[in-house]
Formats: structure tokens, C-alpha cells, sequence
């Protein structure tokens, strides 16, 4: 490196630790309630956060109240809320119409651990947009990806699924594989290894979990050719590290490779499924997958998840083969 590109350089890292540290100073004189509300949580909780993304440094800014599109922290801070729960919020927090369903539910009971009139409203209500006949709820998106992932394993008789590269689905152990590897174990771009995201992942998961990169139909493909998978998992658009739009053809390339090779294409639409259309990136693309995952936004707010599919897959519960289990699924509250 040139001696002037050097000079400007260590001039540049220079200038960019002295903004930190004076933005830390700042970040710790106007959070005072939160670095104590954190130290007194990593007593009981461990990193002192009740899900571990939530973990930065210094410490996390801990919320007090939400409304609408704003947000205020034990401190007193005000905050304009960009993330809304990563589209959970589409509809802001507080909505009235949330707000005004939750409470006359309250007075009904919260929890029957039976079925409820409202859970055949709200599954007509995803068939009518999303055009499967066929759904059931969850309490995530982690259970609504796996679920339909067993559902997969079921109607093919195969283990292996393949995922994308940077891809998150949930934290259930099969896709908990190369959710953003560093780039000394990822592998060659084109053909990225399976890095395991967490210790305490098996060997035999990690077998049966094949990694891609997002935009490749090529790399699908190859990855098909022993026909032993049952399903590609992918979000339509991808979200997890920033909004990676789909290349004009990659879904109908997905859909048709998919088809020849017997493997079913599950759409996850956590984050997509009311944020990006009426039917969901799936509408928007023209693209059918075989079977859908939602959550976040479907719920306002609250913990609600669902999975739907064609019939011949999601028969795969009727007909007894595949078993769904929750205490908490499909609770009059949530619906």
C-alpha cells in the first residue's frame, strides 16, 4: 500500500474510534435505567436477554412502552420504532383494532386448549389469500418451518432439505446451518459449506441439511441431482441479511427444478407473507410453492404463527401419518 494510502487509512480508523467512543459516551449518559436494568437481568437471565439476538454492546436499551410507531425506554427515551418486531408490527403498535379483539377476548377466556370458533374464521381467511385449503396455526415462525418441513420428510419419504446460504427459518436444528458463517469456514461461494450456527447441533442434522446460495438455480440443481431431498426451503425474498430481491426468473427456475425432481419447495413468509401483498411474495412473484410458513404480522403483535399447503401434503395431518402438537396453538387470544 502506497505510504499516502496508509496515512489515510490509519487517519480514517482513527476518526471512526474516536465517533464510537464519543457515541458510547452519549449511548451511556442516556441510558443509565437500561444498563442497570440489564446488569440486574444477567443475574437470572443468562446475557440478560430473553432471546439472544437481542445481546449487543454495551448493553441493550431496555423499552418500557410502545404506541403506534414509537417506542419510550425505562430512561425516558422516545424512539421512532423502524423495526416493528421485524414486520410483526405492520400494523403499528397498539392498533385499536388489536387493541379493541384482545380485550373483549380477555373477558372470554384466554386459553381453552379446545378448539374455537375463530380458528376456522382465521383459516378461511388464509385460504382466501393464499390459495391453499389446508392450514394450521403455531405460536412462531420456528414451528411453522418445521412443521412443514416433517410435513415434507412425510409426503416424500426423504430426509435431506436444502436451505440458502444466510438463510434464517427459525432456530430449530435443521436450518440453524449457515445463518451467516464466517467466511474462514463457509466455503467457495458457489458451493458453501454447512456450517453449524450453534453448538449442540448433531452430526446427522448437519448430513441432512444442504447449503446453497440465494439466486442460484444452477446450485438447486446440483444439489437435487441424487434425489433424496425432500424439500428447499427459501424465503422469497429474503430478509435476514437485508432484502435480497429474488433475479427476474430465479422462483419460476426454483419452482420448475423443484417439480422435476420430486423435492417440495416450502416458501418461508415469516417476514413476506402480509408485508410484501395480499398473497404474500408468492402473489406477487406468480410463484405456487407447495407449502407456505407465516407468522409475525399475521399475529399483531402477537405470538401466532401458521402453515398451509395443498391439500395431498397438509392430508399428511388428516390422514394421522404426520402428528402437530401445542398446548398454546391456535388459542382465542393469538386468533
Amino acid at each position: 500500500m502506497p505510504a499516502a494510502d496508509k496515512t489515510l487509512t490509519q487517519s480514517l480508523v482513527t476518526r471512526a474510534k474516536e465517533i464510537t467512543a464519543r457515541e458510547l459516551q452519549v449511548y451511556a449518559e442516556r441510558t443509565k435505567g437500561s444498563q442497570a436494568a440489564n446488569a440486574r437481568a444477567r443475574k437470572s437471565m443468562p446475557l440478560g436477554v430473553p432471546s439472544s439476538f437481542q445481546d449487543y454492546d454495551p448493553y441493550p436499551i431496555v423499552l418500557a412502552r410502545a404506541q403506534e410507531y414509537w417506542s419510550i425506554d425505562v430512561d425516558g427515551n422516545r424512539y421512532v420504532d423502524y423495526n416493528m418486531g421485524f414486520g410483526a408490527l405492520f400494523a403499528g403498535h397498539m392498533h385499536p383494532a388489536v387493541r379493541k379483539a384482545v380485550s373483549a377476548q380477555l373477558d372470554d377466556g384466554t386459553l381453552f386448549v379446545t378448539p374455537c370458533p375463530s380458528n376456522a374464521e382465521v383459516a378461511e381467511l388464509l385460504a382466501a389469500r393464499y390459495g391453499f385449503p389446508l392450514w394450521r396455526f403455531t405460536n412462531s415462525g420456528t414451528e411453522a418451518t418445521m412443521d412443514a418441513l416433517r410435513i415434507a420428510r412425510a409426503a416424500t419419504g426423504r430426509d435431506k432439505i436444502v436451505k440458502v446460504e444466510g438463510g434464517y427459518h427459525g432456530h430449530h436444528d435443521e436450518v440453524m446451518v449457515s445463518m451467516k458463517p464466517s467466511l474462514d469456514v463457509a466455503g467457495p461461494a458457489d458451493a458453501p459449506y454447512s456450517v453449524a450456527s450453534s453448538a449442540g447441533i448433531t452430526k446427522g442434522v448437519m448430513d441432512d441439511t444442504i447449503v446453497i446460495p440465494y439466486n442460484d438455480a444452477e446450485a438447486l440443481e446440483r444439489a437435487l441431482r441424487g434425489r433424496d431431498v425432500a424439500a428447499f426451503i427459501v424465503e422469497p425474498v429474503m430478509q435476514n441479511i437485508g432484502i435480497c430481491m429474488p433475479q427476474d426468473g430465479y422462483l419460476q427456475a426454483v419452482r420448475e427444478i423443484t417439480s422435476r425432481y420430486g423435492t417440495l419447495l416450502v416458501f418461508d413468509e415469516v417476514k413476506t407473507g402480509i408485508t410484501a401483498g395480499w398473497s404474500g411474495a408468492a402473489g406477487v412473484f406468480g410463484v405456487e410453492p407447495d407449502l407456505v410458513a407465516l407468522a409475525k404480522s399475521i399475529g399483531g403483535g402477537l405470538p401466532l404463527g401458521a402453515f398451509g399447503g395443498k391439500r395431498e401434503y397438509m392430508d399428511e395431518i388428516t390422514e394421522r401419518r404426520v402428528v402437530h402438537l401445542g398446548t398454546y396453538n391456535g388459542n382465542p387470544l393469538c386468533m
